[in-house]
């Protein structure tokens, strides 16, 4: 009897999460609400199922649905806009255009016959993956950190078609995770690390 209800919730819980992977364009908070409360429901229910004592019950869907609210919320995840798509190249392209142009230079100074004159420092290897600044998307123009993109160094492309929307700007050279990618933050592109 308690297996049924259990393959019962366990599906209601599942077409719910595939009939709400459609809201990309809720706005952060939603997006907490929504997934916080849908973490609560899938830890708790099964966990209260199995006969789990309340006083283990309560605290971790709490704590479940509070880590999944906090991540959701710090980074909302949308499908780019052909614009943004193209500013988030440009800027990754004149990043690796610098960053190659600065590793040049700094070949060229470390190479040359004055050993008195002081080495240039090398800049660090290109990261595999970098998160790019991109245009703003009507709905999240009055966010207060930038919408990036994921830019592939090796096969110097844009990672997929995601835009994510960051609650707050990351540090220079911050690496950050979005999805299964760890980018490195490079704001515009405009200065290399």
């Amino acid at each position: 009897m308690k297996s049924a209800r259990f393959v019962k919730v366990v599906a209601s819980v599942i077409s719910l999460a595939v009939f709400t992977s459609a809201c990309e364009n809720l706005t952060p908070g939603e997006n907490a609400g929504l997934f916080g409360g849908l973490t609560a429901v899938a830890v708790g229910v099964p966990l209260a199922l199995a006969g789990v004592d309340p006083s283990i019950v309560i605290p971790v869907t709490a704590g479940a649905a509070v880590l999944v609210a906090g991540a959701t919320y710090v980074i909302a995840k949308h499908q780019a806009t052909e614009r943004q798509r193209i500013v988030a190249e440009q800027r990754a392209r004149l990043y690796m255009a610098k960053r190659a142009e600065a590793t040049r230079l700094a070949a060229a100074r470390s190479s040359s016959s004055d050993r008195t004159a002081k080495k240039a420092s090398k800049p660090a290897a290109a990261p595999r993956y970098i998160a790019i600044n991109t245009e703003k998307s009507g709905a999240t123009k009055s966010a207060s950190g930038p919408s990036v993109m994921v830019f592939d160094t090796q096969s110097s492309q844009i990672v997929g078609n995601n835009v994510y929307d960051l609650k707050a700007q990351p540090k220079a050279g911050e690496p950050t995770k979005f999805d299964t990618y760890t980018a490195q933050y490079v704001g515009n592109g405009s200065t290399v690390q």
